[in-house]
């Protein structure tokens, strides 16, 4: 091991100093003149106390993400309420955002409300 890379007790005081100014593992890394994973391992042999991740504090302070005017399709159909006591006509295209059921009361034993039920149902009335 060479002399730059031996954990002497002025390097591992250094290394604590660096470690709790806050400095990123990369950081600490570069001003000793090893590697980060050279760090990472002996920060956590040394158990020094873990932190955050900075990536989790970016999205943090970020705050609240708003939600996009226009959600991907697959994000939007999620939304769309269903229930078996509801018509489950759909309406619209289902490949865009637009796309729903009808939602009106069903009748007793179908699917459907009673408008949808006479387009689905349909049976020769006139005998013909």
């Amino acid at each position: 091991m060479s002399e730059t890379l031996k954990w002497t007790d002025e390097r591992l005081s250094q290394l604590r100093t660096l470690w709790d100014e806050g400095l990123s593992i990369s950081q600490i890394g570069e001003k000793m003149g090893v590697s980060r994973n050279a760090i990472a391992g002996k920060v956590h042999r040394m158990k020094l106390p873990k932190r955050s991740s900075p990536i989790s504090k970016s999205a943090k302070s970020a705050g609240p993400v708003a939600e996009p005017e226009e959600l991907p399709l697959r994000r939007s159909l999620r939304k769309i309420k269903w229930s078996r006591s509801k018509c489950a006509w759909p309406s619209g295209d289902p490949k865009t955002t637009e796309f729903s059921f009808c939602g009106e009361p069903i009748l007793a034993g179908k699917p459907y409300c009673a408008e949808h039920c006479e387009m689905a149902y349909t049976t020769s009335r006139d005998g013909s």
